[in-house]
């Protein structure tokens, strides 16, 4: 059935694209937030278990919201790890990282994933993609705060 919302194939297309590795970005750093919650050690244990457990959760509900966005934009939203590690910026981990590192990493993760959202939100603006928009500026928001005060610890 032809797609008829106000934005053209090519249009829907490029905020598709955008979209895919704003997800990518989010699913990948979700893995290794929750990674984390499973594995973290040290004095900062109790609050940084649940600080991570509070960011992944949060970063679950939105790969579904990013990925319906996807959907209604007529377009396959990324469903394997496979598709999400080759569309994303952060890299998978290995190891266990110690919670110092464990906290600079998923800082500088957050950071990534904002100035993904930035490279979404100036293609939905450039194609007058006013839901996009609404979806993805709180997540600019959210992952800036979550960097910050995630610095913030780490110092």
């Amino acid at each position: 059935m032809e797609i008829n919302i106000g934005i053209d194939d090519a249009g829907r297309e490029k905020s598709s694209t955008a979209l895919k590795k704003l997800l990518a970005d989010t699913y990948t750093l979700y893995l290794k937030t929750h990674g984390y919650h499973w594995n973290v050690e040290g004095p900062h244990f109790q609050q940084l278990h649940l600080q991570f457990m509070e960011q992944y959760t949060e970063m679950w509900t939105a790969v579904d919201e990013l990925a319906e966005r996807i959907r209604a934009l007529g377009h396959y939203a990324p469903s394997s790890y496979s598709e999400m590690s080759g569309l994303s910026s952060i890299k998978e981990e290995t190891g266990n990282p110690d919670w110092h590192a464990m906290v600079t990493n998923l800082a500088k993760g957050h950071e990534q994933v904002a100035n993904t959202a930035r490279e979404v939100l100036r293609v939905a603006e450039e194609i007058g993609d006013e839901a996009t928009l609404d979806v993805v500026a709180p997540r600019l928001t959210l992952h800036e705060k979550t960097a910050w005060m995630l610095r913030a610890t780490a110092n």
